[in-house]
């Protein structure tokens, strides 16, 4: 078993794990929704790459076409890159209103002006 022909999957897991890194170790909200994205474009690497068949074709009903491809993961992913994108919108949007209550995005900050209040 060669490695070199699964490239796309230690780059899934490269992705995977980077964001996961940031999430973790980052307290700064924008860099946390920034580490979420890439962990969630690793999730969709790994969905198109498990989606494609080696060889095969669209899902045409013709003769000579054996090996068909199935196009629902693609789709599915056509959807949730729909959501991500509109789930980042949105968790932007909160840390801009955070910025402006807290005057600071960062979470230690912000959580050490909720003790003392």
């Amino acid at each position: 078993m060669s490695f070199g022909g699964l490239y796309n999957y230690w780059i899934v897991i490269l992705l995977m794990m980077t964001g996961f890194y940031v999430v973790i170790a980052s307290g700064n909200l924008v860099k946390k929704i920034i580490g979420l994205n890439l962990f969630q474009a690793s999730v969709f690497i790994l969905y198109i790459s498990v989606g494609k068949v080696a060889g095969g074709s669209a899902p045409v009903l013709q003769d000579g076409f054996e090996p068909y491809s199935n196009p629902l993961p693609h789709v599915l992913i056509l959807t949730a890159i729909v959501v991500g994108v509109a789930t980042t919108a949105l968790g932007l949007a909160l840390v801009v209103r955070i910025r402006e209550a807290y005057d600071s995005v960062e979470e230690d900050e912000i959580h050490d002006q909720d003790e003392s209040l």
